[in-house]
């Protein structure tokens, strides 16, 4: 093709001749431009090569390098060694880790398997009743230093059902656990009692940590109406997804959307928020477990002797201990560093701790039972 151009032939008809494209004529004349045809480079190559690509002369020298090392009395073959030893052997500037880990991946030897993704549990696994969709889960969070401009610095008081979505927001300037038991028995009175209530470790919410076996405000509230207080393990992701995602959505389309003079406009567009919020999601609440009644003339008596069930998600130590209540309880030396459910039974003055594992959620077997003899004290609060 190059010579028939040459000889004075036009790229169409050459075209035509040899039965290409004309765009490919092009390409092989423009390839041999100022070159005899017995030089001119007319190897049949892939064009668009990257640049600053490793050359084939460098990539055989990384593999070798690696099957030395690996046969090495150390054994340690990656990247980092490689370029080690090329550092050690080439005066020029060696690849970046980057590079060989392509090189090796291209040639397939890396030793390490690709990380498997295992799928989610399904919502609230580690509640049978729950992920059974039997009964019903309410979050409950706080969200802190939210500063008004001009204004005091708030919190919001959040709260979602997990399979019905039925939120509440409520901003707060001085948060303390006797208004959080305000607001929850304003949304259970509501809208009806949950099987569940799920809180952080938060004092607000659990009472002072600093001594042993204390049951908070919030705590006797839910025992006192029948629902299980649930408290979240620290530090783990995952148990908090359903109200810290509520968080950020009432953040995101609320607070950072608006301007506020004061504390009184905030509630007024967060209650209009959370009613248009509510009408949206009124069908999957339908199809949510019913929720109980409120029973009518209830009164919260914070002396009243504890009964009932609480829960408390925690992982145990090195040693298959759990630590809850302000005291520490051995649970199984083959269960360390794992997830367990404590179930702290008032009724029968005991402590059952059930295996959690996501990977089997379905397996939840009974690990040991701990005597758990609470001595009555009277409420140290305000009534």
């Amino acid at each position: 093709m190059v010579q028939a151009v040459r000889s004075g032939l036009s790229m169409y008809a050459t075209a035509i001749q040899f039965e290409v494209s004309v765009s490919t004529v092009a390409l092989w004349v423009a390839r041999s431009h100022g070159q005899r045809l017995d030089r001119a480079d007319l190897a049949d190559r892939k064009p668009g090569g990257a640049w600053n690509r490793a050359s084939a002369a460098l990539e055989q020298r990384i593999l070798h390098l690696r099957q030395k090392l690996r046969e090495d009395v150390l054994g340690e073959c990656g990247a980092a060694a490689i370029r080690t030893a090329l550092q050690a052997q080439l005066a020029e500037a060696v690849p970046s880790l980057a590079t060989i880990n392509r090189v090796l991946a291209r040639h397939g030897a890396q030793d390490r398997s690709r990380r498997v993704r295992r799928p989610a549990p399904p919502k609230g696994w580690y509640l049978p009743q729950v992920v059974a969709a039997q009964v019903e889960l309410d979050c409950f969070d706080l969200i802190e230093d939210l500063k008004i401009a001009n204004g005091p610095l708030i919190s919001a008081l959040n709260a979602t059902s997990l399979h019905g979505g039925l939120v509440n927001a409520w901003p707060l300037e001085h948060p303390r656990a006797k208004t959080v038991v305000e607001r929850l028995l304003e949304r259970w009175q509501h809208d009806g009692l949950p099987g569940y209530a799920q809180f952080d470790n938060d004092t607000l919410f659990q009472g002072a940590h600093q001594f042993p076996d204390t049951v908070g405000r919030v705590s006797r509230l839910c025992l006192a109406l029948g629902v299980i207080p649930v408290f979240a393990p620290p530090r783990e992701h995952g148990f908090q997804n359903a109200i810290e995602g509520f968080n950020a959505l009432w953040q995101t389309k609320l607070w950072r959307r608006h301007h506020f003079e004061d504390l009184d406009q905030l509630k007024a567009l967060s209650e209009r928020y959370i009613a248009a919020h509510r009408a949206r999601n009124a069908r999957r609440l339908e199809l949510a477990p019913q929720r109980r009644r409120f029973p009518p003339e209830f009164r919260l008596d914070l002396n009243a002797p504890l009964a009932g069930t609480i829960i408390f998600l925690r992982r145990s130590d090195d040693r298959g201990q759990v630590h809850l209540l302000g005291r520490t309880f051995p649970v199984s030396s083959l269960w360390a560093h794992r997830l367990v459910r404590c179930e702290v039974d008032f009724n029968a003055h005991c402590i059952r701790f059930y295996a959690l594992r996501r990977k089997q959620p379905d397996d939840q077997r009974l690990l040991a039972t701990a005597p758990y003899q609470r001595a009555y004290h009277p409420f140290q609060g305000e009534p």
